[in-house]
């Protein structure tokens, strides 16, 4: 053996120099390169002038210079006392093309390649296309492509130059044909596998992908099966084996689980341990299990998150609180301590807001509840971050908490926001399905040059309204977050246009309005408004328009006076998971004018994510009104309507409800409309693009009512509804189906708003 490594050695070293006798080497002189520098061959060459040279020392050089990778062969002459190098440079990369891949992009495959060495300018190595092809197939068997080949083809170019052509043949994704569990015995087959991400073939998998086999998730899976367990109390359940097979064809995929449940086991007593900082008393209803109960693993998880976070609000941040369980498997009891470590308390020395090139640094810092120099808050530092989501500037925003080098009780707390259009400029025409042909010019800021005040000016003519409006609101009036601003407009509208009874209106309107917190998420508000409208009456007039005249007259002042009440918890202001918004106002004209009359609101939206990327929607939109002081009902052009977009879709806008003499909607002084929307996002979009779009199926239900509200004639309506976020405002558009429409109602299968809230 060790005579063939020595004619090996010695067969490699005669193929790069001939046998030199040891020498001092005077000079040395390079041949044949031609992009790699001399400085960088002399950098790696560790021989030089003056150093005395033998083939030992001769034959560790060109290894030294063969490690570089630049070289294909590496030559050494000796001239007299000049030792001369004749290199071969390997060629360089000029152009890397990719064919065949439909799956996954091309600059995201360029990439990978590039991970592992394969980039434009760079050397090529024949060896690195082993590790190009192991790592394409492992981009492609991460998305269940397990029949993917590879071939590369290498083209010699001009100027030691290579082209690299990968052609792709992707093969057909593995499906899962079957998952198996064995072992289980508390629960059938069915039931577990409901926890499982992955799955067989369904009706929805082109859209969940659930068929399609990752390790990843498989790992996932099995850690919620673990969850599963835990949660019902079998505290000594194990995953003993998971073996994953793939038919000869690589189109199938068989998942086989085996499991060792043990046996349920109840809580003999939990208890605190360890230093309490905060009093016992407050941290024991924190506890969400007790002596008695079966054992679960999210409880006490969620138990020891409440403590954790209790601590952080009295500077604790980096508390530890570990669960310790002592297991009894002869009585199937549990006692479990929650031991409390609350390390050191920790002050915030400075906060950093990052990522803010337009929003004004103070119009950020005022929504921050946590303070510089005071004791740290866990859940300050959350409830600052959900602040600045609903403000609804930012797309993104994150926070970190890094210590301050070289102390134990500082941290700095960064902010970084990734911010979103917060205005419009536009001018244009464009076409709305209830308005018609729209000319339309307007300026519109939520964050007016970065200051967090709002100001609009706009012009609107259309079918339904000809508007010209400008409007300033400042949510800071004061440094206590007392906001208050003013709106002028003037309005001319076509009701009979707006699919509602004939008449149209000229209103001049101005007003004033403020705001003031009155804690973390509640929030008073107050209008005060003057209106002036003239009515005119058309040859399509009905006669309860023609009766209201004759007692009321044709012109109208009327100042009103409204107080409003508006609570929002929402985590944050464009596509909300979690929490909600309601309000509630009131309404009422200052009995001064002829027309008395009160309208009292109530409208809620609540969050609920129903899994990691379902998020249902709740909401309710009530209303009624009538009038006071023996002057009549409701004026008819204050009533409600009900009917399409962000109402009861399926249904055309606002004819809903009673009709006048003539049978056009005529609206009511009551409302009653609601609905469930379950969201979820576009498949085959990324990251970005997501928190731009998302699809729902939705149920509605609805009416308007004369008097008070009679159930029995509520609408309801079912379907399909997409909604995005554009850059020139929000865009939603919906399928519906009418469950029970009536004979006199206005179907409407397709409709779609553009610019109303989401």
């Amino acid at each position: 053996m060790k005579a063939w490594f020595w004619m090996v050695l010695a067969l490699v070293w005669a193929s790069t120099a001939w046998a030199f006798e040891p020498f001092v080497v005077e000079d040395i002189k390079l041949r044949g390169l031609g992009r790699v520098a001399e400085g960088t061959v002399f950098n790696y060459f560790p021989v030089k002038p003056g150093d005395r040279v033998d083939e030992g020392v001769l034959a560790a050089a060109v290894r030294s210079l063969f490690k570089t990778g630049l070289f294909k062969d590496v030559r050494l002459y000796r001239e007299g006392k000049v030792l001369i190098l004749e290199l071969a440079e390997r060629p360089a990369i000029a152009a890397i093309k990719i064919e065949g891949n439909k799956d996954i992009k091309t600059e995201d495959l360029v990439k990978a390649l590039k991970s592992v060495g394969l980039a434009e300018g760079q050397v090529f190595n024949p060896k690195i296309l082993e590790k190009v092809e192991a790592e394409l197939k492992r981009q492609y068997f991460g998305r269940g492509k397990y029949g993917v080949e590879i071939k590369a083809e290498v083209t010699p170019i001009t100027q030691n130059r290579a082209a690299i052509l990968l052609k792709i043949t992707e093969g057909q994704v593995a499906k899962i044909k079957q998952i198996s569990i064995v072992g289980n015995q508390a629960f059938d087959d069915k039931t577990l596998l409901e926890v499982f991400e992955l799955g067989t073939t369904g009706w929805l998998s082109f859209y969940t992908k659930n068929d399609q086999y990752s390790k990843q998730k498989l790992t996932a899976d099995l850690e919620r099966l673990k969850s599963f367990y835990l949660d019902h109390g079998y505290i000594r359940f194990e995953i003993e084996s998971t073996q994953v097979a793939i038919t000869p064809d690589k189109r199938g995929i068989y998942i086989t689980v085996n499991v060792r449940e043990g046996g349920v086991y109840r809580l003999e007593e939990v208890k605190l341990t360890g230093k309490l900082i905060v009093k016992p008393e407050e941290l024991v209803p924190l506890i969400q299990l007790g002596p008695g109960e079966v054992y679960s693993g999210k409880r006490a998880t969620e138990s020891m998150n409440a403590i954790s976070t209790r601590l952080g609000d009295e500077g604790y941040i980096f508390a530890n609180v570990n669960i310790v369980p002592e297991i009894d498997d002869e009585k199937k009891t549990v006692k479990l301590s929650f031991f409390v470590d609350p390390g050191r308390q920790v002050y915030v020395r400075r906060i950093n807001v990052k990522g803010n090139s337009r929003t004004q640094d103070e119009v950020i810092r005022r929504e921050l509840r946590q303070m510089e120099a005071a004791l740290a808050s866990t859940s300050k530092i959350e409830q600052s971050k959900s602040r600045l989501e609903r403000l609804g500037y930012f797309k993104e925003v994150n926070v970190e908490t890094p210590t301050v080098p070289g102390t134990l009780d500082l941290i700095d707390v960064n902010y970084g926001v990734t911010e979103r259009p917060s205005g419009n400029l536009s001018a244009g025409i464009g076409f709305s399905q209830v308005q018609g042909l729209i000319f339309n010019a307007s300026v519109s800021q939520t964050n007016f040059l970065g200051t967090g005040k709002q100001v609009s000016f706009e012009f609107n003519n259309s079918q339904v309204f000809t508007v010209y409006r400008a409007a300033y609101y400042n949510p800071y009036f004061t440094l206590d977050g007392i906001g208050a601003g003013f709106d002028i407009s003037y309005r001319s509208t076509d009701a009979a246009a707006a699919n509602i009874t004939s008449y149209t209106t000229n209103t001049f309107a101005a007003g004033v309005s403020g705001g003031i917190p009155i804690s973390e998420f509640d929030r008073l508000s107050a209008n005060l408004d003057f209106n002036q409208t003239t009515l005119k009456t058309t040859g399509r007039t009905a006669q309860q328009i023609f009766n209201f005249i004759d007692e009321f007259g044709k012109d109208y002042s009327v100042v009103t006076a409204s107080l409003g009440w508006t609570r929002d918890s929402r985590d944050r202001a464009i596509f909300p998971t979690r929490g909600g918004r309601q309000s509630i106002s009131l309404l009422s004209s200052i009995p001064f004018g002829k027309l008395k009359y009160y309208k009292v609101q109530y409208q809620g939206q609540y969050f609920v994510p129903w899994t990691k990327d379902l998020t249902l929607a709740l909401r309710v939109n009530a209303g009624y009104g009538n009038g006071y002081g023996g002057t009549g009902p409701l004026p008819f052009f204050e009533n409600f309507f009900a009917g399409g977009v962000q109402s009861v879709r399926g249904f055309r806008q606002n004819t809903l409800g009673p009709r006048d003499s003539l049978r056009n909607p005529f609206g009511g002084e009551v409302k009653l409309v609601g609905g469930a929307d379950l969201f979820f996002p576009v498949p085959f979009l990324d990251e970005e693009l997501k928190s731009a779009f998302r699809l729902g199926v939705f149920f509605d239900a609805g009416n308007v009512f004369k008097n008070s509200p009679r159930f029995g004639e509520l609408r309801y309506s079912a379907g399909l509804s997409a909604q995005w976020f554009s850059p020139f405002g929000p865009l939603e558009v919906s399928l519906a189906k009418p469950l029970n429409a009536k004979p006199k109602d206005d179907e409407q299968v397709f409709q779609f708003s553009f610019g109303a809230g989401f």
